[in-house]
């Protein structure tokens, strides 16, 4: 073959540096992107954050409370020279304009009343205390807490330090809640215990009686291996007395697979007991926590920040940016300005990037808001119904919808939809929430797949408890009202809610 010559056209799609930015900045949640800024403002030193009115204006009022003081205290003096030149002429007192301290104690010529610049009572009125309630200063660095969270480990450790324990029962008693789960239940038997010491001077039956004594710590019940000895041990906390009390205990001993059923017709047979006295004996049983370890928080609370803030303005609902979640950027003019005038080719160079990457920061940011803004507006535009009477009336929506609206890319939309918040008057949703699936009415029209899962949740709360309402029913009742949806969508829909299944959620309580 003899080498040639040919001209080929051909598209392909080229992702630049600032391209990829702004896809990167996009996708981020608010968290990851003031992460993201604080990253750059430290690398960049072109970048800065721009200086609020609010810190001018403070400043201003700063300097005329400053010149306010001085003031004061210049009439102050002269105020206190002329009580003095006139005490002086009068001759009332010998006390020289200056003294010192010892002199001035030992002078006994000093008047019984000598002149005083203020008065108790126009000091108190010009200075007002320090108070807590008053609004805080927003320079002032105060820094949350929190709410103290233990594990439940921790919390039986702190009644071990308590409780007289010789020095075996307590490395048997820190091996058993060492081998104690979120829930409050121990993990492994009582023998794996026993090999994990690994002290002759230790038998199995003192390894029973130091698990009996944390069983009864609080929560009571903590280190129990099943729910049938957790629900004995905190029947044991009950007296003697206690109305139901052998019943209940009966009934957790021989017929626990019945209770977890919720087979009350076999149990009132077996039990010999009629509905009204097993209902007191469920009343009973409902004191209990089959979870024990549940009552001690081990997990921190997630605080979301939203990004757009949606509310009702007469009339008109209103969407705008969560300013107060991300800092306003602007580039450094007093070192842009040293491009020009510096001598050093490097050096010029150096400010010349590093302002051209402050610039493309800046303009992916304003790029990101005003995308984020415009598929705000989109969703409250579509579910205005949502907002007005709530997630019944959520209408159906998926991403190539808003992706028409405001002719950007299907891909786009996800982006901006993941992980970002929306704080509405109905509370705070993810943008992900507003988008779902379809299915066809009677009339010809669609309902949305939320708003099926909002009618399943308001008919499971007011179903009746000795009754609740079978899936099939479910389907029944939303096909009365033009909804057709099978047996199987609303099982799934129940499941996606956590909602169990009706046998689950009958009670005679």
């Amino acid at each position: 073959m003899k080498p040639s010559l040919q001209l080929k056209f051909s598209q392909q799609l080229t992702m630049t540096p600032q391209l990829q930015q702004a896809i990167k900045l996009l996708q981020l949640s608010t968290l990851d992107l003031q992460q993201e800024i604080q990253e750059a403002l430290e690398s960049n030193p072109l970048l800065e954050m721009a200086e609020h009115d609010q810190d001018n204006a403070s400043l201003d009022d700063n300097q005329t409370l400053d010149s306010r003081t001085d003031k004061e205290q210049a009439s102050i003096s002269a105020e206190a020279t002329n009580n003095n030149d006139t005490g002086m002429a009068n001759g009332d007192t010998d006390v020289p304009d200056t003294m010192d301290t010892h002199d001035a104690l030992e002078n006994r010529n000093l008047p019984d009343d000598l002149p005083l610049d203020h008065s108790w009572e126009e000091y108190l009125g010009s200075t007002s205390a320090p108070s807590r309630m008053t609004g805080s200063n927003p320079d002032d660095d105060y820094v949350f807490q929190g709410e103290t969270t233990e594990s439940i480990q921790g919390h039986l450790m702190w009644q071990v330090e308590l409780t007289h324990f010789s020095d075996n029962d307590i490395s048997i008693a820190i091996a058993i809640i060492d081998s104690i789960d979120e829930s409050g239940y121990l993990t492994v038997s009582s023998d794996e215990i026993l090999d994990s010491l690994d002290n002759e001077d230790i038998d199995l039956d003192e390894v029973e009686c130091v698990l009996k004594r944390i069983q009864m710590f609080d929560p009571v019940g903590s280190g129990s291996r099943s729910v049938k000895e957790c629900l004995l041990v905190q029947l044991l906390q009950f007296s003697d007395d206690t109305p139901w009390l052998n019943q209940a205990r009966n009934i957790i001993e021989e017929h626990s697979d019945l209770l977890a059923s919720k087979d009350y017709r076999t149990l009132m047979r077996k039990t010999r007991l009629k509905e009204d006295q097993l209902r007191e004996v469920m009343r009973l049983l409902k004191t209990l926590n089959p979870r024990p370890g549940s009552c001690i928080s081990t997990v921190e609370p997630e605080y979301i920040v939203p990004d757009v803030n949606v509310y009702k303005k007469k009339g008109v609902w209103t969407v705008e940016l969560n300013n107060e979640a991300l800092p306003a950027l602007t580039v450094n003019e007093t070192y842009a300005k040293l491009s020009k005038s510096t001598k050093n080719p490097n050096d010029s160079q150096y400010i010349k990037s590093h302002l051209q990457e402050a610039k493309w920061f800046i303009k992916s940011l304003e790029s990101r808001n005003e995308t984020l803004l415009k598929v705000s507006h989109c969703i409250v535009a579509k579910q205005r119904e949502f907002f007005e009477q709530g997630p019944e009336k959520m209408q159906p929506m998926v991403l190539n919808d808003v992706a028409e609206m405001v002719d950007m890319h299907e891909s786009t939309i996800s982006r901006v939809t993941t992980q970002k918040y929306m704080h509405t008057p109905r509370g705070i949703f993810e943008l992900k929430y507003f988008f779902s699936s379809h299915v066809s009415t009677d009339s010809g029209e669609n309902c949305s797949s939320t708003a099926i899962r909002a009618f399943i949740k308001k008919l499971v709360a007011v179903e009746p408890a000795h009754k609740p309402l079978s899936d099939s029913k479910i389907a029944q009742m939303l096909a009365d009202q033009g909804i057709n949806v099978a047996r199987r969508t609303i099982a799934k829909y129940r499941e996606s809610l956590h909602i169990p299944p009706s046998n689950q959620r009958k009670s005679l309580v």
